[in-house]
């Protein structure tokens, strides 16, 4: 199906509709837009903003930014003047008024100042306004993201420079100076997703950085565990760090709606279509804010961790990633298995293997899989996406509850590194259950280095 049929299905019956209108000036000759949610984020905003202003004016040239200030009917009021302030600014930059009135916000002022002298083409959408709002039960980060990443699809829909990408980042995340130019040059016609590299940025206090430090540990190790059983999910899951070409987006069926971890699952969908590749060589930089605006993800591990209320100095035990790396392995090679003989097989590798692949349904969807399914090639690919991401999550979870508990952070990445052949790295002081901060960062840093 042409790319214009398919724009006009996607836009017919999944995009959100026209409620939300666009707030420019400039749209033209652009082949990407960084979609960037904004909710009460009046106080970071401007600086992300200016981070992107002072990429290369080339690259500023192709390039459309474009905030979706948003909140739920119910929101705070309090968040909501904070995104009217926001929408002011904005307004401000976008229609090239005067800048006067936020003279006396001297840091406010410099930024817009230097956003106002720069190429940087800006755009919002109003998802905050009475009447404007998004409904108190789809909204959220997913819906935000999904509005300016529809709105994005409909101002790239006639582009004829490609690629034409959608790059999703948030509104406290600072990017480098080479940030539109470098994920424009990785991206080729067989390249439909990517992530950037991230590293959160490092809080002032002592506790928010331990906190930091615990979480991205955490983060690193996933994907650590996940590559030792090589496993086609292994890559970050971070909202400030997807780029993703329109041609994909329209596969997919766009951006969910979900509230929390919408980057998951749409990384799920996109990984199914093409590998999500991985771009080292630029950054991007979230914050470590604590935040209890989402059921999980950085800002609630953040406050989990300042809180005090569980412990926090713990990860998956390794076993779980090798029983993973075993029945990966055992689906190389499928075709010639019935149902009953692959959970046998599944037994050998582990008893409570076979007890998880029943509960997913493994036997009807294997029953299915190779019914449809001629090639082993074909076989081996739809299993993949049957067994895909949000699986391998289930698989995980479901082990540590019933069989492996979470143990020592520390033990665990020792052990980890120990199946990647890179045993010893860490050099934590002996006796230490949980290394002092400096040894904390340390650590950070070098799974910084290979993950």
């Amino acid at each position: 199906m042409k790319k214009s049929l398919l724009l006009d299905t996607y836009l017919r019956n999944y995009s959100v509709g026209e409620k939300w209108n666009l707030i420019a000036q400039n749209t033209e000759n652009i082949s990407q837009v960084v979609v960037i949610p904004a909710y009460a984020e009046n106080e970071n905003i401007f600086s992300t903003l200016v981070s992107l202003a002072l990429n290369q004016p080339s690259s500023l040239e192709y390039s459309f930014i474009l905030c979706v200030v948003n909140n739920k009917k119910d929101s705070p009021a309090a968040d909501v003047n904070n995104n009217q302030d926001t929408m002011k600014c904005l307004e401000a930059l976008v229609r090239k008024k005067s800048l006067r009135e936020f003279s006396a916000e001297r840091e406010l002022y410099q930024l817009l100042l230097t956003l106002a002298d720069s190429k940087l083409k800006l755009g919002y959408i109003d998802a905050s306004s009475s009447g404007y709002e998004m409904s108190s039960n789809t909204g959220g980060v997913g819906m935000a993201r999904k509005i300016g990443m529809d709105m994005a699809l409909r101002l790239l829909g006639n582009s004829s420079s490609l690629p034409n990408l959608i790059l999703s980042l948030d509104a406290d995340t600072l990017v480098q100076n080479n940030y539109l130019f470098s994920i424009r040059n990785y991206f080729t016609s067989k390249i439909k997703t990517a992530i950037v590299a991230y590293e959160h940025q490092m809080p002032l206090n002592y506790e928010e950085q331990a906190a930091l430090c615990c979480y991205e540990i955490f983060l690193r190790y996933w994907v650590l565990g996940l590559r030792y059983a090589k496993s086609p999910w292994a890559f970050h899951s971070i909202g400030s760090t997807i780029v993703t070409s329109t041609e994909a987006y329209l596969q997919v069926r766009g951006m969910n709606k979900r509230k929390a971890g919408e980057d998951f699952y749409f990384l799920n969908k996109l990984n199914k279509i093409g590998k999500v590749q991985y771009i080292k060589d630029i950054c991007v930089y979230p914050s470590a804010r604590s935040s209890t605006r989402v059921p999980f993800g950085t800002g609630k591990r953040i406050y989990r961790f300042l809180s005090g209320s569980e412990q926090e100095y713990l990860l998956y035990d390794p076993r779980i990633f090798a029983i993973l790396a075993a029945w990966l392995e055992l689906m190389k090679t499928p075709l010639k298995y019935a149902p009953e003989e692959i959970l046998i097989k599944a037994e050998q590798i582990h008893p409570s293997l076979k007890n998880f692949l029943k509960s997913c349904g493994f036997t009807s969807a294997w029953s299915n899989i190779r019914r449809n399914t001629k090639d082993e090639k074909t076989l081996i690919r739809q299993y993949n996406d049957w067994f895909d991401g949000f699986k391998t999550l289930k698989l995980i979870n479901y082990f540590t509850r019933e069989v492996y508990p979470q143990i020592n952070m520390f033990e665990a990445l020792e052990r980890i590194l120990s199946l990647h052949g890179q045993g010893g790295k860490l050099n934590i002081s002996p006796g230490k259950t949980i290394p002092n901060l400096e040894e904390q960062i340390k650590i950070m840093q070098y799974l910084r280095k290979i993950t």
